[in-house]
């Protein structure tokens, strides 16, 4: 979606709209008519090639007005996703009131707003521009994110450091003001003798005097950050944490300063200050954001190490000489050399030399791949101790790599099903919590102990200052972008974020056979000669006669020839035997291959190959029988091999609890061999691509959720029909569209891991959620004073200060658990480890 100017904009902005439907040049001027007729619009251009409009306007424009005027002349304007990053959101009560601003944007139909992340993802017809204005009149900062380009300079990751510098210098400042004015006060009531030394030297008003002095400094400097955001959100009747921070630390500072300065404002026996309060409550939250800020940046590493792998220069073939130059500058068709232990810079195919490349970081498996003339290269990979040039096929954005790390950003930015119940709860938490505040005020001011007032104020700042919900705002988030993360380091690539959590209530996985447990490619598996024939020298023979042959199974016979180094004879003649098999004369012998009808029609008695025979049948294998000048000579089998990693891939299925199905259109006694033999539970065998789609409603219907697993090709219909679809991808054909999760490995180990991944990174979003909720409930009825009645127990608002940074770190810690996360398939190893 582009990012035309909004309405209201200068005559010199362009507005540039998409538009589907024109088809000749009579519809390019309706459209162009009917755009000119929209107030405010100077002149139109409409292109029926590109099906875009470029309007610039000659006054203020309504760029929705627009859009009606397309759709009156009977056209569309299709819906875009523009992504924004937006700042100064500190908690779940920011998020919602983000959201709720970008939907009230005319022509916006969904926006999803991530706090891990700081990430609005915004679909519909409106521009940047007015997205960028709602966010601002929010109260909160926006721009266009655009996704970091492997090579290119990560500017937002510069932008968190210096964040997190500038949080660490307030900690620091405020630490140093806030120790004396917490000796002074806390001092006074904890050690013993200390309130008497205070008064025999400076004297306690001298001290108050101070303890002002300090903690105003405190609140004017580090504390500032609070203010400036917390009391315009008041305003506003938008109360967020900074606002629960504002008003409760501003209240213990203006008690304190009536205290010192006026004390005989206050009722008699309520004169006391809690400089102290405000002090180390602000120094406390900057300690926690300080912790969540660090904590936070580890939650987006497994980005960070994807966009480290790419390359910063090449060696590149330009007027003649190679020249290194910086990689955002090479183009399609540029020739590259890349030598020995280099990354290789951009995607492409080599042209020249050989080499193994290890493609772990986009595979996930460790074997290096030998890469000759022909053999397509991905950007990122790592060469060994060969040297090779390559033609670049695909730079910048549209690599491999690059498509990844959008795949996995999409992901990181996308809201759980499960966060519905947290934006619920959300949009009253925050004014239900200054409710509280106040409530606990009045009651305490009306029915506690004297001094009425100093309680009434302490237990309203503890509430206000308890509750803050910065947990509960990143407790699915940052979870989902360790678990993503982690995700992409063992080549799966969680193309939903909904997958994620559906995956995890799967209860059977069902496959497809052909490219997904097997290799997809008919091979030679068995070749048996009878006594007194040489191995080599028949499949030799039988090659020479299928090499006249385009059936799968003829170029398996004569791919396993050459595999050997034979030499394939040439044939003097050649016939087909309609249904039985072929024949011909080869190198003066006579060779006749076919199925045992063919051998029985010859005469020839197959028994002495019978309990081959009988074992290839039960394997699911169809024999071939070969005679050469009138002799059985051998009986060989071709079939599609089973990957070596498909059993144990199946085992763990199975420990995971799950059954699993093979749905094929390959032959009953094959697809029920190949069952037998991998242990699966249940087989649908002899189905068009519209069978698959029946055969995954009945196991819905009969077991529960489903997951289909294919080759992301021919399966398409099953994939989108599945409650989550699995494409087996081949390590550079990542944007499967209609996959929900791409497995790189291109082998069913990476499915137990993918729902492993899914069960181990929901358990940690509810344990963070549990923890967010129970721990903001359990604790304002404390805060407010509860236990006091029963064991006279309070709760200070700094105790509350440091357990509501607590609640933040905590819910971070448990998310980067995940980044330790070990798959079933342990043996697998990580993608960018």
């Amino acid at each position: 979606m582009t990012q035309p100017a909004k309405a209201g904009s200068s005559a010199a902005a362009v507005i540039s709209l998409p538009i589907e439907g024109m088809t000749c040049a009579s519809c390019v001027g309706r459209v162009e008519a009917a755009l000119s007729k929209v107030p405010g619009v100077g002149s139109v251009s409409v292109n029926l090639a590109t099906e875009r409009a470029d309007i610039r306007p000659a006054g203020p424009v309504d760029r929705m007005a627009l859009v009606r005027a397309i759709e009156k002349a009977g056209y569309d304007v299709p819906a875009g996703a523009v992504e924004l990053k937006v700042e100064g959101m500190t908690c779940a009560s920011c998020v919602g009131r983000v959201e709720r601003a970008l939907k009230a944007v005319p022509g916006v139909s969904d926006a999803v707003v991530n706090l891990a992340t700081e990430r609005a993802t915004v679909r519909g017809r409106a521009s940047a521009d007015q997205l960028i204005a709602a966010v601002r009149n929010a109260g909160y900062e926006a721009r266009a994110h655009e996704a970091v380009a492997p090579g290119g300079e990560d500017d937002a990751l510069a932008k968190k450091e210096a964040e997190r510098v500038e949080l660490k210098r307030d900690l620091l400042i405020a630490a140093v003001l806030t120790l004396p004015v917490f000796i002074l006060e806390m001092g006074s009531h904890l050690v013993p003798g200390m309130h008497a030394l205070v008064e025999r030297t400076i004297g306690m008003q001298w001290s108050w005097m101070l303890q002002f002095a300090l903690t105003t400094l405190v609140l004017a400097l580090p504390g500032r950050r609070f203010y400036a955001k917390g009391f315009p959100a008041l305003l506003r009747l938008a109360p967020d944490m900074n606002s629960l921070v504002a008003v409760g630390t501003s209240a213990a500072y203006a008690y304190s300063v009536v205290a010192t300065f006026a004390p005989g404002l206050l009722p008699a026996g309520t004169v006391n200050v809690y400089y102290e309060a405000a002090a180390v409550i602000v120094a406390l939250i900057l300690l926690g954001r300080y912790l969540e800020a660090r904590a936070k940046g580890r939650t987006s590493e497994a980005i960070k190490r994807l966009v480290g792998l790419q390359a910063r220069v090449a060696r590149v073939s330009r007027g003649g000489r190679v020249v290194e130059i910086p990689i955002g500058d090479v183009v399609a068709g540029d020739i590259v050399d890349v030598r020995p232990g280099e990354r290789v810079p951009v995607d492409g195919q080599v042209i020249d030399g050989q080499s193994y490349v290890d493609e772990s970081m986009i595979t996930g498996e460790p074997i290096p791949v030998q890469k000759v003339a022909g053999s397509e290269v991905v950007g990122g990979t790592v060469n060994q101790t060969g040297a090779f040039t390559l033609r670049a096929t695909a730079v910048g954005g549209q690599t491999v790599l690059a498509q990844i790390i959008r795949l996995v950003e999409q992901a990181q930015s996308s809201k759980l099903p499960i966060q519905a119940v947290v934006d619920k709860v959300t949009m009253w938490f925050v004014p239900a919590v200054m409710a509280a505040a106040t409530l606990t005020f009045l009651i305490w001011l009306a029915f506690g102990p004297a001094p009425a007032l100093t309680f009434a104020l302490v237990n309203a700042v503890a509430v206000l200052i308890i509750a803050c919900p910065c947990a509960m705002g990143l407790a699915t988030p940052t979870s989902i972008m360790v678990g993503t993360g982690r995700g992409a380091e063992l080549g799966v690539l969680f193309r939903k974020g909904e997958a994620l959590q559906m995956l995890k209530d799967a209860r059977v996985v069902a496959v497809d056979k052909t490219g997904t447990l097997t290799e997809g490619r008919p091979v030679l598996t068995d070749l048996e000669v009878a006594d007194g024939f040489d191995r080599a020298r028949v499949l030799a023979l039988i090659a020479a006669v299928e090499s006249r042959s385009e059936h799968p199974i003829a170029r398996a016979i004569v791919q396993a020839a050459e595999q050997e180094g034979l030499a394939v004879p040439a044939l003097d003649d050649f016939e087909s035997v309609t249904g039985m098999g072929v024949r011909a004369g080869v190198d003066g012998v006579r060779v006749q291959v076919g199925a045992d009808r063919y051998m029985h029609q010859l005469g020839l008695d197959t028994g002495i190959f019978a309990a081959t025979a009988q074992r290839l049948g039960g394997e699911g294998k169809s024999p071939l029988y070969a005679a050469i000048d009138g002799c059985l000579a051998a009986i060989v089998a071709v079939a599609d091999p089973i990957k070596a990693s498909t059993p144990d891939a199946i085992a763990a299925l199975h420990r995971l609890g799950l059954k699993v199905a093979m749905i094929t259109g390959d032959n009953k006694v094959t697809a029920k061999a190949i069952a037998n033999r991998l242990g699966i539970d249940e087989v649908v065998a002899e189905v068009l691509p519209a069978g698959k789609v029946d055969a995954l409603r009945r196991l819905k219907a009969e077991h529960g959720r489903v997951a289909f697993v294919g080759d992301g090709i021919n399966d398409a219909p099953a994939l989108a029909e599945a409650d989550v679809g699995l494409a087996i991808g081949t390590g550079t054909d990542v944007a499967m569209e209609a996959a929900d999760v791409v497995l790189m490995s291109g082998n069913l180990q990476g499915v137990p891991n993918a729902i492993a991944l899914s069960q181990a990174t929901i358990g940690n979003i509810r344990q963070n959620l549990f923890w967010a909720f129970a721990y903001n409930t359990a604790l304002i009825p404390l805060a407010a004073g509860a236990l006091y009645p029963a064991y006279g127990v309070l709760l200070s608002p700094i105790f509350a200060a440091g357990a509501m940074a607590l609640s933040s770190v905590f819910v971070l810690a448990n998310a980067l658990r995940l980044r330790r996360f070990q798959p079933p398939m342990a043996g697998t190893p990580g993608a960018a480890a």
